[in-house]
């Protein structure tokens, strides 16, 4: 199965350096789990951040209040992608 992850942002918000550095994380701590992180810019409605794992809404900054931590973010992408995979000090509370 082809697991991807996209990121949906706001280009008019200037959230392309946010969405940029959350894709170098996803990439790096799940370089043999992820095949595809697309950051997608969407200028349908202001304000949208949201991330998509395999076609589940994992992140939505309106329903979650505000951006996640990177911490969280790895660890919902994990629950989805890699169940099992140790997550090292983002597994620490």
């Amino acid at each position: 199965m082809n697991q991807k992850v996209i990121i949906k942002y706001c280009p008019g918000c200037r959230w392309l350096l946010r969405s940029s550095w959350m894709a170098q994380e996803i990439l790096t701590t799940f370089e043999n789990e992820v095949d595809e992180v697309s950051l997608r810019p969407f200028r349908e409605k202001s304000g949208t951040f949201q991330i998509f794992c395999n076609d589940e809404l994992i992140w939505c900054r309106v329903r979650d209040s505000g951006f996640p931590e990177i911490k969280e973010l790895k660890q919902r992408i994990r629950d989805v992608i890699s169940p099992g995979k140790n997550l090292g000090h983002s597994d620490r509370k």
